[in-house]
């Protein structure tokens, strides 16, 4: 007679136990992130940073603390990554909810100008406000959370070590015309993550890159001509957009313990579009 699986423990999720940051994942990519971190058993911190996104953000929130398979915990936090303060206080919200220090944190949160002007057209107003998001949110998120963990795990080894994942673009490699500011804002969060993860060194943290290519999210849809979105498909391999989901298990890859020797790297999720 079979023995009985009654008394088995059920196995321990990849991310169980473990907290993590995810901004601007009230939607698209950053959404997906987030859900699938959850399905690997983190504890996530839902953020956004529009009063306009907060019932998107709930509904998140929502969706990962009703799925009882999950068994973890969502909380969403409102806060502005371009602000010193606010990124202080999104990461002592992410303590004080879950009692814990923050393990992970994926920077998703961006912005892209839909007018996609050519450079000699492109408004000092919107690069700067490129920039403060992108590049300015990138590195007081990255500092803080190397801080913490360092301070966490008294600058030492073990225990699977912090994970620090930032969102760029494959823009940054294909170099196609009418993203300026965007491609020059994500590039310079490469050149810091590669730069961030050597001056980790001895701590057990990593720091990474993940560069998607075009995925079908509203940010991408947002000013895009019909010509332009056929013209993407039919440049990729997989003759497709890329959808969220595609890039989101790249990420878990890189949150958790697996992942230890990949550093300072920038991975392209792109289909072969570049």
């Amino acid at each position: 007679m079979a023995e009985s699986n009654e008394n088995v423990p059920a196995q321990k999720l990849p991310l169980e136990d473990r907290v993590a940051i995810v901004t601007g994942s009230s939607r698209g990519i950053g959404k997906a992130i987030a859900l699938h971190l959850a399905s690997l058993g983190a504890k996530l911190i839902i953020n956004y940073s529009s009063s306009n996104s907060t019932t998107l953000a709930d509904d998140v929130v929502s969706q990962i603390n009703s799925n009882k398979s999950m068994n973890n915990s969502a909380v969403a936090v409102k806060a502005d990554i371009s602000d010193p303060d606010e990124v202080k206080s999104l990461f002592d919200a992410a303590e004080s909810a879950f009692q814990s220090p923050v393990n992970i944190l994926v920077n998703s949160a961006a912005v892209c100008d839909k007018k996609h002007p050519t450079i000699m057209s492109t408004d000092l107003e919107d690069f700067d406000c490129t920039f403060s998001v992108n590049t300015r949110g990138s590195f007081l998120c990255c500092k803080e959370a190397a801080n913490r963990m360092i301070k966490r795990r008294g600058g030492g080894g073990g225990g699977g070590g912090g994970r620090i994942i930032c969102m760029t673009s494959s823009a940054t490699a294909s170099f196609r015309t009418g993203n300026g500011a965007y491609t020059a804002s994500k590039a310079a969060v490469e050149a810091m993550v590669k730069i961030l993860a050597k001056e980790l060194k001895g701590t057990g943290i990593t720091a990474n890159c993940v560069a998607p290519g075009p995925i079908a999210t509203d940010m991408f849809f947002d000013g895009a001509t019909e010509e332009k979105v056929k013209k993407v498909i039919d440049e990729c391999p997989h003759g497709r957009l890329g959808q969220s989901e595609d890039v989101a298990p790249v990420v878990g890859f890189l949150a958790g313990d697996a992942s230890e020797w990949v550093n300072g790297q920038i991975i392209r999720v792109n289909g072969g579009y570049i």
